[in-house]
């Protein structure tokens, strides 16, 4: 006997839906979901961190991801809001489930309406979507300025001679500088080896950024990043002076088993070194105002806005635009360069034979 079909975005389906058990068939669909991840070149750390993360929130959820709706969603937001956790942490929760959710609607939208009926709808909308910003957005908090960075640089200088251990104050040291002038996210920075530090390329050097963040749950997108304002020589120091204080490994920033640093660890890191500083606590920053002071600063000193997109991997312009927060002089510090460059031009004309 033929069986009657329907057409449905992606294919078609029986009419009469196929049994099966919810919390079953969701499992495998998580078993793909991470899968997707490997054969798109994630990391090990990474597909570790997001599965914890995606079982934590369908757990939350509380029913299968097809059945979850917008009032889901808000409650999960809210709960985790009441437990004090972070907007960033917030976020994460509503972005691994809406990525969870895509993959379902791409792979899984056939045989999940055959088998519980359900046509697939994102319940994340523009009422409960967490806006792309943290407790430090841009749009909240300026960058550290080119003074308060070179102080605390300065200070993790001069903790280096008297530190217990050598070695991670020196590497700690090293790390923030190219947190700063590479404009590295934390994980990209954890992840690199010490074959990614490439000295004889380009008039700088270049680090080789294999795990750079995609959009959209693309997978690394990986760029070349060249060591400036002297990048390059805290990185020859390091190399030939610190890392072999570690156990032998190609982690370039390594702990001390060898392994590579956690971004949480780099974050909570940052925060014990700017406690030993004694800054009051308007003064201090995370590692990703340090990502941010990079793109003002180099802003500011008149570096092109696209240049400063590929050396931050933003896949559009508008996206470093939100990293970028002059200075409060930067209109009068423009105008200072431009009448100083025409002077200086008008001068040399006058001074030019007839």
């Amino acid at each position: 006997m033929t069986s009657q079909l329907r057409v449905i975005e992606g294919g078609a389906v029986l009419l009469e839906p196929v049994t099966a058990d919810p919390w079953e068939f969701q499992a495998e669909c998580v078993e793909a979901f991470v899968a997707s991840w490997r054969a798109r070149g994630f990391s090990p750390v990474t597909v570790e961190n997001d599965i914890g993360l995606l079982e934590r929130t369908l757990t939350a959820l509380g029913r299968p991801a097809w059945d979850v709706t917008p009032e889901d969603i808000d409650r999960v937001v809210g709960d985790l809001a009441l437990a004090g956790r972070a907007a960033s942490t917030r976020r994460e929760y509503v972005q691994i489930f809406k990525g969870f959710h895509r993959f379902l609607q791409v792979r899984k939208a056939v045989e999940i309406e055959a088998g519980f009926g359900v046509r697939l709808v994102c319940p994340v909308d523009e009422f409960n979507a967490s806006r792309h910003v943290g407790d430090d957005s841009p749009a909240q908090l300026p960058p550290p300025t080119p003074e308060r960075v070179a102080e605390f640089f300065d200070f993790l200088k001069a903790r280096i001679a008297t530190a217990r251990k050598y070695g991670p104050a020196a590497r700690d040291y090293a790390m923030f500088r190219t947190l700063y002038h590479a404009g590295l996210r934390s994980e990209e920075a954890s992840l690199l080896d010490r074959p990614d530090v490439h000295f004889s390329r380009g008039p700088f050097g270049k680090l080789h950024v294999r795990f750079g963040k995609g959009a959209r749950t693309s997978g690394p997108r990986p760029r070349w990043v060249p060591m400036l304002d002297g990048l390059d020589l805290v990185l020859h120091w390091f190399l030939d002076d610190v890392r072999g204080k570690f156990p032998d490994s190609p982690v370039l920033f390594a702990d001390e088993s060898g392994g590579s640093l956690h971004r949480g660890t780099i974050r909570n890191r940052l925060r014990y070194l700017m406690e030993l500083e004694g800054r009051p606590a308007a003064d201090r920053f995370s590692p990703h105002a340090l990502r941010r002071a990079c793109a003002t600063h180099n802003y500011e000193r008149g570096v092109d806005l696209v240049a400063i997109q590929q050396l931050l991997g933003h896949w559009t312009v508008s996206s470093t635009m939100r990293y970028v927060r002059p200075s409060a002089t930067f209109i009068e510090d423009a105008y200072r360069r431009a009448v100083t460059t025409t002077l200086g031009e008008l001068t040399a004309e006058e001074g030019s034979p007839a």
